[in-house]
């Protein structure tokens, strides 16, 4: 059984980082993982992505302040939040993508900007 583990959440001031990891365990190949987030009244959105070979994609709002990366060893991935704002407050949920169509969603870990 798969499962992910979120950890990284948690307050920070405005301009502040943060930054979390997921890590998926069971034997799987994550084609892709990324993290998307979920403010409240509002609708999941991608925040970025990140392929098996470490091509990228990310959400407009979020460019050049976050980094996602993985470990493909250990089958975990990364978001590194930089210069963050309230309008990134949310949380955050993990998600891979294997081999076979299957996609798989971590508990969601919560993130607040606030002074």
């Amino acid at each position: 059984q798969v499962q992910l583990v979120e950890s990284g959440g948690g307050l920070v001031q405005p301009g502040g980082s943060l930054r979390l990891s997921c890590a998926a365990s069971g034997s799987i190949f994550s084609i892709y993982m990324g993290w998307y987030r979920q403010a409240p009244g509002k609708q999941r959105e991608l925040v970025a992505l990140i392929d098996s070979g470490g091509s990228t994609n990310y959400a407009n709002s979020v460019k050049g302040r976050f980094t996602i990366s993985r470990d493909n060893a250990k089958n975990t991935v990364y978001l590194q939040m930089n210069s963050l704002k309230p309008e990134d407050t949310a949380i955050y949920y993990c998600n891979t993508q294997v081999t076979g169509g299957y996609s798989y969603w971590g508990q969601g870990t919560q993130v607040t900007v606030s002074s």
